[in-house]
């Protein structure tokens, strides 16, 4: 089946060996083939309009915002529902986003559903608050973690249960 959906994200391999055992158990999205990352921008356009003249746009915003060192030092959460890991710098992520949802403006952060854009590495959610706590301790112990960011990724995949999700192409940083 043909891809539906598109994101804008920075995957962070550095965090694998921290987090991949978790994300695999407590989020959906690492059992379709999405690395850990920090989202950028999500939904991005339907792939369908992933025109040329479309991927020079983002190549061109994203080429805006300088290459950065990031930090993943402590856990956070969305209420009791969310884990996730909080990047430091958080800044350029949220600028990325802004000057992305500002070139594209039908496209807005999570479509519009949160008003404030909080960069996260999701470990997981919508399980047992006992077992995200366990998790949340569990990944304190494996940080920090270090990480050089260069790239976005554009990735298309599908939002249901067994898609498959992959990187069609990268865009570096300034």
């Amino acid at each position: 089946m043909e891809p539906t959906l598109s994101a804008l994200a920075v995957l962070v391999p550095e965090a694998e060996p921290a987090v991949a055992d978790l994300r695999e158990r407590l989020d959906p999205i690492a059992t379709q083939g999405v690395p850990a990352h920090i989202t950028v921008l999500i939904p991005f356009l339907p792939p369908n309009e992933l025109t040329p003249h479309v991927l020079a746009a983002v190549r061109h915003v994203v080429a805006g915002v300088p290459r950065f060192f990031l930090t993943l030092d402590k856990v956070g959460w969305f209420g009791e529902r969310v884990l996730w890991l909080n990047p430091s710098p958080a800044e350029p992520f949220r600028e990325l986003t802004h000057r992305l949802a500002g070139r594209f403006p039908r496209v807005q952060p999570y479509g519009g559903e949160f008003a404030e854009v909080v960069p996260h590495l999701t470990i997981g959610h919508d399980q047992p608050y006992e077992v995200l706590t366990a998790a949340a301790a569990q990944v304190q112990q494996r940080l920090p973690i270090h990480a050089w960011v260069s790239t976005v990724h554009l990735l298309v995949g599908r939002p249901e249960p067994d898609a498959s999700w992959v990187r069609l192409t990268d865009f570096p940083l300034g």
